[in-house]
């Protein structure tokens, strides 16, 4: 990033160095009759004594040579001058300007940056670029409330507003103004979607943390269904799901169908998510399931040690077994589960038959249950079987089953969030603007890992 930054910053410059200069100090300043030093330079040319010091085609060799301390010299004693003109002064401070920015005097280099910018003499297109520099040094400097200030500035007079936005954001971050921050950031990361981009992680990073400092749950929760949506990982995921069951109207009757969610949007789970979800699926009849989560658990080398080994084998046993013997007897329930006057016992037992890898005659049975009715929780049998569609690699059926589930019991922000997942990461990310500026990467957020 720091390459990044630099190179930024050089390209900048590169527009307000001595590239310019020849324009400013013709042949025919040079050629013009000698005057003393001490009368006063004729509006808008550079008097032939000052030009010998500042001579571009001299300055330049000599900054190619790295005679940092000569052209210092050069420069002071054309500042020496009496009675100088403003034209002179703007062109000393360009030349203050390139060696500044050549030799790392950055305190030079704003100083005479910002004398150029406010001498009235840029073109348009040049002050904007200067405008922007200025605030890229700034910013570069841990100044931000003037990074935010030359920013503002650019916005105002420039053509291409947006060119300072990341930046800017940045600096409301890392000034503490998370409120502008926010406001500034939420248009960026529309304006993406709304282009088909997706939107830069950092943004949403930062969007995030900006609505944790503010305390702005809303956006907070947004940014972070967004974060899942373009750029998922554990962290993202395993925070998300965490403040959904964190509200007020919970009901932690779905807790196994998070974990079911979590166990395929997240690479590994905790050892302690392992063993709940083995417990849960043991106690709603799904052995296999439960087996299976040992299973991940132990290959994932997060099961099976130091003080919980012994409770982890005795766990997996006890799954084992039940796995066993449900696999030996489960096509015996089917007959009972046909003649049942409700269709609870065809979809837990479709369900087991998914658990077991066996998705089309455990997705039949479980269609049939719920066409048959009946049913005490209609709402959960239709999640299982949204769910199993999931597993199945049913894509369509899956989002319209999940579509269809509505509840303020975490129904349907659950199924949002497995509507997430179904659908896959969006697009790839999208590349930086060319003409964006530098800026250095914000703090990882605290709130948003």
């Amino acid at each position: 990033m720091s390459q990044f930054r630099l190179a930024r910053i050089s390209l900048l410059l590169a527009a307000i160095g001595l590239n310019a200069a020849p324009a400013l100090l013709t042949s025919a300043h040079a050629q013009a009759k000698p005057a003393a030093p001490a009368a006063e330079a004729p509006k808008d040319t550079v008097r032939p004594e000052m030009f010998k010091l500042i001579d571009p085609a001299v300055f330049k060799e000599m900054m190619a040579a790295k005679k940092f301390a000569e052209l210092q010299d050069r420069i002071t004693q054309a500042e020496a001058f009496p009675n100088r003109t403003p034209y002179e002064d703007y062109v000393l401070n360009r030349m203050k300007l390139a060696l500044g920015s050549s030799s790392g005097n950055d305190a030079m280099a704003m100083a005479a940056l910002e004398t150029v910018i406010n001498s009235g003499r840029l073109p348009a297109n040049e002050q904007s670029s200067f405008t922007q520099a200025l605030g890229n040094y700034h910013y570069n400097a841990k100044n931000y409330p003037k990074a935010i200030e030359w920013m503002k500035r650019y916005q105002k007079e420039s053509t291409t507003p947006e060119a300072v936005r990341p930046a800017l954001v940045r600096a409301y971050y890392l000034s503490g103004d998370f409120a502008n921050a926010k406001t500034e950031l939420l248009p960026v990361i529309a304006e993406a979607e709304k282009a088909g981009k997706v939107p830069e992680l950092e943004d949403l990073r930062l969007l995030g943390s900006s609505a944790a400092k503010l305390k702005d749950d809303a956006t907070y929760i947004m940014a972070m269904e967004k974060l899942v949506t373009y750029h998922p990982s554990d962290d993202f995921w395993t925070d998300l799901l965490s403040r959904m069951q964190r509200k007020p109207t919970w009901n932690d009757r779905f807790r196994l169908d998070v974990l079911r969610l979590q166990d395929m949007a997240i690479k590994t789970l905790d050892p302690l998510e392992y063993v709940e979800m083995a417990e849960l699926a043991l106690l709603a009849g799904f052995p296999t399931e439960a087996k299976k989560a040992m299973d991940e658990g132990y290959a994932a080398g997060v099961m099976g040690k130091g003080n919980n080994a012994a409770s982890h084998k005795a766990l997996r046993d006890k799954a084992n077994k039940q796995a066993a013997d449900d696999a030996k007897n489960i096509a015996s329930g089917e007959a009972s589960a046909m003649k049942s006057k409700d269709g609870t016992g065809l979809v837990n037992l479709g369900y087991a038959y998914v658990t077991m890898d066996q998705f089309d005659k455990g997705i039949k049975l479980m269609e049939q249950g719920i066409a048959k009715g009946g049913l005490k929780r209609a709402d959960e049998s239709k999640l299982r079987l949204a769910i199993a569609y999931a597993k199945a690699g049913r894509k369509a059926d899956a989002i319209k089953a999940f579509e269809g589930l509505k509840g303020n019991d975490g129904l349907t922000d659950l199924s949002k969030y497995w509507i997430t997942y179904v659908n896959g990461p969006v697009g790839t990310p999208a590349a930086a603007p060319a003409a964006a500026p530098a800026a250095a990467p914000a703090p990882a957020p605290a709130t948003v890992k």
